[in-house]
């Protein structure tokens, strides 16, 4: 491995001010570049503290889009993210996400009160189709479409939709939808073969979930000596690295304030050319297409 140490890290002034990256969504509403997941957050009381202190820590950071759903812990990350956000709701751009099973237009309605009931607000930044089930994707347009002329949600989009499924919405919505959610780090890169350019090509931002393939990229031999040669930590190469593809928001999880506030020095580095060729190296980009993935 030739490589020289040359991630640049570029000066933030104030921890609020991380918005030369912002992500404008189709509605033309812009978002920080790097949010907060809780997946596999609220479930341990003991842990409740920690975490809550966490999420409210990485909004000081300017990590204002906090990302959840009804499916994680049966409700417990929204009731633990409704606690953490307390008193600055202002502050965030909430997303949650429906089962499937739930994205009927005789269902959707419930389960979106009941999101917000357990995350104690009146209305969702973003509700998001975790991902396609039985349900019709022109009736679930249709129920997405009344609960945000209702004011309960400000706009809506999917996850864990493919290429020919975007086709699909397309046609039974025109253009409503904001993002589709996916599984995408260093180690999940068949997306770029079909889905980033097919939504790139129409404007649409793709969130990123498990941005560290859950932790199993810090355990990456080649890769934790680049980041150590870089002098950054394994998350935080990971996280740059997506932060400069264009039109991605990644949603990483922290579990302790330590955490969030490496994941935020992300914002700061760039990285140069050297290193995103030998990333690809490591990692090599998709030759043919392949089907989404999911965990």
């Amino acid at each position: 491995m030739n490589l020289n140490g040359t991630a640049r890290i570029v000066p933030v002034q104030k921890e609020t001010q991380m918005n030369e990256r912002d992500i404008r969504f189709p509605d033309r509403e812009e978002v920080a570049p790097l949010g907060q997941g809780t997946w596999m957050m609220g479930e341990d009381p003991s842990r409740r503290a920690e975490e809550i202190a966490t999420l409210r820590r990485g909004l000081d950071l300017g990590l204002t889009l906090i990302d959840t759903a009804e499916m994680y812990g049966d409700g417990a990350s929204e009731e633990m993210v409704g606690e953490a956000i307390r008193g600055r709701r202002e502050e965030v751009f909430l997303v949650s996400k429906a089962y499937p099973q739930n994205a009927s237009e005789a269902r959707l309605p419930d389960a979106c009160r009941g999101s917000l009931k357990r995350l104690g607000t009146d209305r969702l930044d973003l509700y998001l189709l975790h991902w396609r089930g039985g349900v019709p994707l022109g009736e679930t347009v249709i129920a997405m479409e009344r609960l945000k002329r209702d004011g309960l949600i400000r706009s809506w989009g999917v996850s864990n939709l493919d290429t020919d499924d975007m086709e699909e919405l397309l046609a039974a919505d025109g253009f409503g939808w904001q993002t589709d959610q996916v599984l995408y780090n260093l180690t999940r890169r068949g997306v770029e073969w079909d889905l980033l350019p097919w939504l790139s090509s129409r404007g649409i931002p793709a969130m990123a979930y498990s941005p560290i393939e859950q932790g199993r990229l810090l355990d990456h031999p080649e890769f934790t000596l680049l980041a150590e040669s870089l002098s950054l930590s394994p998350a935080r190469l990971a996280l740059a690295w997506l932060l400069e593809r264009p039109g991605i928001i990644p949603i990483p999880k922290a579990g302790s304030v330590a955490h969030v506030e490496d994941n935020a020095g992300a914002l700061e580095v760039r990285l140069d050319e050297e290193t995103r060729t030998f990333l690809d190296t490591l990692f090599p980009p998709p030759t043919h297409r392949t089907a989404l993935e999911m965990i």
